[in-house]
């Protein structure tokens, strides 16, 4: 089995959009980078960057929000980390104008498109990533987040919302390459109408509409052409998940259930594995499976949380 080689940008893309908290019209632009470099995130108007890791990450309702502990702040980077996630794009470059990455249509899939225009190119480094050697887990408020080890990656999540049209939904992933932008890159982020007036005072969704996320109205969706997947929503929590699990640095080997949970325990939950030192090591990724059925442990651990 050959070594699955490390991935970046075949060439420069970019787009224009509203972020869906701050209101504001942001410009983004996707740069290839080095090997071993990482995702890096360069704010334009600030004249700083941050890596995307999870030790970089707020707590902030609602969305991931990369800081560099100085005032500066990149926010709504979840639907991105998913879309690179899913590319396999292991280092790359991605500039702002503002404080957040665009919403777009509320999905990862207009993501997907800029890599796909872009292209992507192997690089001569091998491709590392984290493999999950023992149960962790994180529990607060009757939701819970968990990683457990497995010979690929593999997710599963459960919401229950006290609405007649979302209530209980579940659904169970084992990942192939393909299987992200088949299954949950076009699933969007939802909101109910009864929230969007506390939202927008405590200066949330400020960009937020029908054309950047599902609406829902007692057991109605206010979008016109309805919902892309009958269990869109809880493909949606996924998506969430799979970006907000990149920010360990590359992509993991192991299973990862949620139950309720949202990007606050996603964040508890990677700071708990990488605070135990038996709780994983690094691998080298074979070409078997892209995202990460087959690895082989380094001989040293790799730190790259």
């Amino acid at each position: 089995m050959g070594i699955a080689p490390q991935r970046t940008l075949g060439s420069v893309t970019g787009c224009r959009g509203i972020g869906l908290h701050c209101g504001k019209p942001v410009a983004m632009t996707l740069r290839p980078a080095p090997p071993d470099s990482g995702i890096v995130f360069r704010r334009l108007d600030a004249g700083a960057e941050i890596r995307a890791r999870w030790s970089s990450t707020i707590e902030s309702a609602l969305s991931t929000v990369l800081s560099n502990g100085e005032g500066m702040q990149i926010g709504t980077v979840e639907h991105l980390m998913a879309a690179l996630a899913g590319s396999r794009i292991d280092n790359a470059v991605i500039e702002l104008d503002g404080p957040e990455v665009p919403i777009m249509d509320g999905s990862a899939a207009p993501f997907v498109d800029l890599i796909e225009r872009a292209g992507i190119v192997p690089q001569d480094a091998a491709r590392h990533a984290v493999k999950i050697l023992k149960p962790v887990r994180v529990a607060a408020n009757g939701a819970s987040a968990a990683l457990l080890p497995d010979h690929g990656f593999s997710m599963s999540f459960e919401i229950d919302f006290d609405n007649p049209l979302i209530r209980r939904q579940d659904m169970s992933l084992s990942f192939e390459p393909e299987t992200f932008n088949a299954e949950l890159a076009a699933a969007r982020t939802f909101g109910l109408v009864d929230d969007l007036p506390r939202l927008k005072a405590a200066g949330l969704a400020r960009g937020g509409s029908l054309d950047n996320a599902i609406v829902v109205s007692g057991d109605r969706v206010l979008n016109a052409g309805g919902l892309r997947f009958a269990d869109e929503f809880v493909r949606h929590k996924l998506v969430d998940a799979f970006g907000d699990l990149y920010l360990a640095g590359g992509p993991i080997i192991g299973h990862f259930s949620g139950m309720r949970s949202g990007h606050a325990l996603t964040r508890r939950l990677l700071a708990a594995v990488f605070a135990d030192r038996d709780a994983w090591c690094g691998t080298t990724m074979t070409e078997t499976v892209a995202l990460g059925a087959t690895a082989q442990p380094d001989a040293a651990r790799v730190a790259r949380a």
